[in-house]
């Protein structure tokens, strides 16, 4: 948000109460308005709604619409080329290649774009398993996206573990700066660009919740057989005995729906992580798509659905009553929710 007025937001008082010691100069990001820290779902809903991203529906679930881009922009993925990771990468349509000449020049302007404006951060750790636990940033323009990282990502647990923390991997997401395409070599406005060298991921103009997600997994995805771990875009459950299942398939086929097994316990509904010891989630947060969701037959992520701490993404919703309706496909049949782990019992 581009605050010019200096307008006090309902947050504010409390943006630096967990800031963490290693600051957002560390990245190239000064002269900001205000940077609010790790702010809890309760405060990030106040700046949802102050800030005009979102309106809080029936029962608690807030809806907020990523834009123009209503899926993952796969053609606008760009991966920085450098000796450390080039002969790591499988370069092709999807990782298409950057200059780190290019990277820097972006990045500079974007660290000059965000001046004066406001940024929210969530300091986390991506992945359950406390060998391959990595400390990650999600720096957003939006409160809600700060609000999904918060949802999707494990937590520090104290005020004093968020001051120490140190990020080994950040991605920025800053939805209204634009690359151009004649001097970034982009293919559009759009990038989402990752750095292993920096450890950084820019994007820019989507604001589908998922890039930030799938950004992240991209680098454990690179990282994690380099260590040995064989990462799987799964879900996966345990049964009481440690049993576990895994459900592989695209998205959409239904991974989600059928982890969501009553009769057992959910370790997560995207991608994991194989190891010698078992299976653990790379995240704590479930991204469910929505479109259609039955009550009956999907009653746990329904609940979901309709549950305060829940993102619902490009659902459609009555403002007058604030009803959602699951079966409206009137923006985009990719409507998602995003929820921690702990809201599927």
């Amino acid at each position: 948000m581009n605050n010019l007025l200096n307008i006090k937001t309902p947050a504010e008082g409390q943006a630096g109460a967990l800031k963490s010691d290693y600051g957002l100069k560390n990245h190239g990001l000064r002269n900001l308005r205000k940077v609010y820290w790790n702010l809890p779902a309760e405060a990030l809903y106040e700046e949802i709604v102050f800030r005009g991203e979102g309106a809080i529906t029936s029962q608690g679930p807030i809806v907020v619409k990523s834009g123009k881009h209503m899926a993952r922009a796969p053609n606008d993925k760009f991966v920085v080329r450098e000796p450390s990771s080039e002969d790591h990468v499988w370069w092709g349509e999807y990782n298409r290649p950057a200059s780190p000449e290019q990277f820097n020049e972006l990045y500079n302007r974007l660290q000059g774009f965000v001046q004066g404006r406001d940024l929210f951060v969530q300091d986390c750790y991506a992945g359950t398993h406390p060998d391959y636990c990595l400390p990650i940033r999600v720096i957003t323009e939006y409160a809600w996206h700060s609000l999904f990282a918060y949802n999707m990502f494990l937590r520090p647990t104290t005020a004093d573990e968020y001051k120490r923390h140190v990020p080994e991997f950040t991605v920025l997401a800053v939805p209204s700066f634009k690359a151009h395409e004649s001097i970034d070599s982009t293919r559009s406005s759009t990038f989402v660009t990752l750095n292993f060298e920096q450890n950084l991921c820019i994007i820019g103009v989507t604001a589908y919740g998922g890039e930030i997600k799938k950004s992240v997994f991209t680098l454990l995805n690179y990282l994690l057989p380099l260590q040995g771990v064989m990462p799987m875009h799964c879900s996966a459950n345990v049964g009481a005995d440690g049993d576990a299942a895994l459900f592989f398939g695209l998205s959409g086929t239904g991974k989600t729906t059928l982890s969501a097994d009553p009769s057992r316990n959910l370790i997560g509904d995207d991608e994991h992580g194989w190891t010698d010891d078992g299976v653990f989630n790379f995240e704590a947060g479930c991204y469910a798509k929505v479109i259609l969701l039955s009550p009956t037959a999907e009653p746990q992520i329904y609940a979901c659905t309709h549950r305060f701490g829940t993102i619902l993404e490009n659902v459609i919703y009555d403002p007058v009553s604030r009803q959602i309706d699951l079966d409206d496909d009137g923006l985009t049949e990719n409507t998602r929710a995003s929820y921690p782990l702990e809201f599927i019992d």
